[in-house]
């Protein structure tokens, strides 16, 4: 079954960001992930948390296991320290589940 994850960041720095995402495309289709929905956020209206968000997406993966290994693969992490971390204030993450 597919598995997603729902998330809300805060990006402070789009240019680096978008040099995460273009990192780690390669790394997430090798598990199987992808990213079905993606939105820039001007408003937030409702929210659980005082985290600021400005992104809205969907990663999908084939399973909760292809996921898991794909946030623990060493190469990932290494993109996401050098380009994630600098580029993103606060990850929300709003839901996971299985379709």
């Amino acid at each position: 079954m597919p598995f997603d994850r729902v998330v809300g960041l805060c990006v402070t720095n789009d240019e680096m960001y978008q040099n995460y995402r273009t990192s780690m495309k390669p790394i997430l289709a090798q598990y199987g992930g992808k990213f079905t929905y993606d939105f820039r956020v001007s408003e937030v209206l409702a929210s659980p948390t005082h985290q600021d968000i400005n992104r809205v997406f969907i990663l999908t993966f084939p399973n909760r296991a292809n996921m898991e290994q794909f946030f623990s693969n060493e190469e990932y992490l290494q993109v996401k320290h050098q380009y994630f971390e600098p580029s993103v204030a606060s990850t929300t993450i709003m839901a996971t589940y299985e379709r």
